[in-house]
């Protein structure tokens, strides 16, 4: 794991939890990072997202991309759930601009589109997705399963070909972290 130290970006300890980031993960300016933070290998957490692992802790999965604005937030211990919700976030996901997680789990090849909220307790399984502008609240989205709407229900089983190109987009965000990032070296 690797320490940054720029002025446009905030990594902060809380509670004695420091945020672990690997060396070869991009943060973009305008970053706040807090806490009890693990990002993986490849990831990129874009400009100006707030990734706050203060009450909980949160975990973000190798090539796993955060676009901007996105929120990542946990949930505290309570009495009736006393580990509260830890948010863990697997390797390969595409998480859209201004998108909020609260809580939740996302497992690999995961997909949540713009403006997207995921909340406490929900899940999103392997090459699920949440279309944009959709709220899951508590649920689970089923493997190579398109959940649309507020409140999100069921659209439709995804096809290999949208799959495909969700990964493709990961392997696009891969690139173009690697291209930010020599570009605000100066490179």
């Amino acid at each position: 794991m690797t320490e940054i130290s720029r002025p446009d970006i905030t990594i902060a300890a809380i509670h004695g939890k420091v945020p672990r980031i690997h060396e070869s993960a991009f943060i973009a300016p305008g970053c706040r990072i807090i806490g009890d933070v693990e990002i993986g290998p490849e990831a990129s957490i874009w400009y100006n997202c707030v990734i706050r692992g203060d009450v909980n802790r949160i975990v973000i999965g190798a090539r796993t991309n955060v676009q901007d604005g996105t929120v990542i937030h946990c949930d505290s211990p309570k009495p009736q759930r006393p580990e509260g919700h830890a948010t863990i976030i697997g390797a390969d996901c595409l998480i859209g601009h201004m998108a909020m997680l609260h809580g939740c789990r996302l497992e690999d090849r995961a997909f949540v589109g713009l403006g997207a909220v995921v909340m406490d307790g929900s899940v999103i399984e392997s090459d699920g997705m949440l279309a944009g502008g959709a709220m899951l609240t508590g649920k689970r989205i089923g493997a190579g399963q398109l959940w649309m709407g507020r409140p999100a229900k069921f659209a439709r089983d995804l096809d290999e070909a949208t799959k495909a190109a969700n990964q493709a987009g990961v392997r696009g965000y891969v690139q173009n972290a690697k291209d930010h990032a020599a570009a605000l070296r100066g490179a």
